[in-house]
């Protein structure tokens, strides 16, 4: 499965923006995480084992919510404004882990390596999801798995109508964000079993409203 034509038709954020991202990227996602983002955090986290990936981890949301007892925790965030916000909230979580400057489409990583990786809404916003989710799948080991949450498709017609009519704008505005990738069916088609459920981002713009919450393995 490609990339739509609709994604293609849109540049990638800016530099300058996506600095302006970070520093807005909290305030902005406040309401959401307290109307129940934030614990469905905790509850998707606390899942991790052994040596744990988190792919684009942004400011940090999920620190807070890993286990204590977990091997290793890697950190992969691109951006460096984010990772400025990253190692500061590391610093008052008093979390060890360590901080790598790499998307998701380019892990540098070794094959069979990982136990767990987790993505929360970071596979809408990758340019390629399908070469991430390869990715993924090469640094697991068996047995590993992939613990998300992400953006998908609306199931109602009206309202991913709506998705797909705001595209442009809501990418340009949210660093990227394809809110109307159909992600659960992205991973499926590259091989890994899904196990999920839909839910609803409260306290945010409908378009982004449609999440899926579960864990994939190769």
């Amino acid at each position: 499965m490609t990339q739509t034509a609709t994604e293609l038709e849109v540049r990638p954020p800016s530099a300058a923006w996506l600095r302006i991202m970070a520093l807005v990227y909290d305030p902005f996602v406040w309401a959401g995480e307290l109307a129940g983002m934030r614990r469905r955090r905790r509850t998707l986290v606390s899942a991790a084992r052994g040596r744990v990936v988190e792919i684009g981890a942004g400011t940090g949301l999920n620190i807070a919510h890993y286990p204590d007892d977990i091997d290793d925790l890697v950190l992969m965030e691109p951006e460096p404004a984010m990772r400025r916000k990253l190692a500061r909230r590391l610093q008052r979580h008093a979390r060890p882990a360590r901080i790598v400057n790499a998307p998701a489409e380019c892990l540098p990583l070794t094959d069979e390596s990982v136990d767990t990786v987790v993505s929360t809404l970071v596979l809408c916003t990758v340019e390629d999801p399908e070469r991430a989710l390869r990715e993924i799948a090469r640094v697991l080991r068996p047995g590993g798995q992939l613990l998300f949450v992400e953006h998908v498709r609306a199931n109602s017609r009206l309202l991913a109508a709506w998705q797909d009519y705001l595209f442009r704008p809501w990418r340009a505005f949210a660093g990227g964000c394809c809110c109307n990738r159909p992600t659960g069916e992205l991973m499926r088609a590259c091989g890994f079993a899904v196990t999920a459920e839909d839910f609803v981002w409260r306290g945010m713009p409908r378009i982004v409203h449609p999440l899926l919450m579960g864990r994939a393995t190769r």
